[in-house]
């Protein structure tokens, strides 16, 4: 008599193709009608609260040539350093501000952008406090599994250097791989490299 496994087996992870994109941004894909607009494609409303940033960037192989089929999510905490989730116990988010964003990228440049507001400071799970940050999530053609990686902010110096996360980063000169360059005010750079001698910290998760 055949008996019935205690376990379950995990499934095989496959590479992204081109249905993320169909699945995930229609408008993006050119199918129109789903939705007003993409899921995630906006963040922010004129009633939000916090200093308003937007944030540039691009993926980069190892040879440093950028992907065109990359997807990019964001989250992070309002200005307030609170999540829009159910968990967050804390307080009252900004009903306002969505917590979450998603970018396709250009299909020319590569390049993904998110219009948002800078987030406060939240605490780690010990209590000390983590500097400003953006966690991101990242799945393209040839990445069978998606990376999660952070953008901290390089005006945020004595915050980052008090943030616990980045003290468990041994090779210490790698935590520049984590951190967004101010382009002009507001404005920010965040370039993630999938490979080479500047690959970018990611976070097993």
């Amino acid at each position: 008599m055949p008996q019935t496994p205690t376990y379950l087996n995990e499934s095989p992870s496959q590479t992204a193709g081109p249905y993320v994109h169909i699945g995930c941004t229609p408008n993006f894909s050119g199918i129109e009608g789903l939705y007003g607009e993409d899921p995630g494609s906006v963040m922010v409303n004129p009633e939000t609260l916090g200093e308003r940033i937007t944030i540039r960037g691009s993926i980069l192989d190892g040879l440093g040539a950028p992907l065109k089929d990359a997807l990019v999510e964001i989250w992070q905490a309002d200005a307030a350093g609170l999540y829009v989730s159910p968990q967050e116990t804390r307080g009252q988010a900004d009903p306002n501000f969505s917590g979450w964003g998603r970018s396709a990228g250009d299909v020319e440049s590569g390049e993904f952008v998110f219009e948002t507001i800078k987030p406060g400071q939240v605490p780690y799970p010990d209590g000390r406090i983590q500097a400003p940050h953006i966690s991101f999530w990242i799945v393209a053609r040839g990445i069978n599994l998606g990376l999660h990686t952070r953008l901290y902010f390089d005006d945020e110096g004595e915050a980052n250097a008090a943030d616990p996360m980045l003290s468990r980063i041994e090779l210490r000169q790698r935590l520049a791989t984590l951190i967004a360059i101010s382009e002009a005010p507001g404005v920010y750079r965040f370039d993630i490299h999938l490979q080479g001698l500047t690959e970018t910290v990611f976070f097993d998760i």
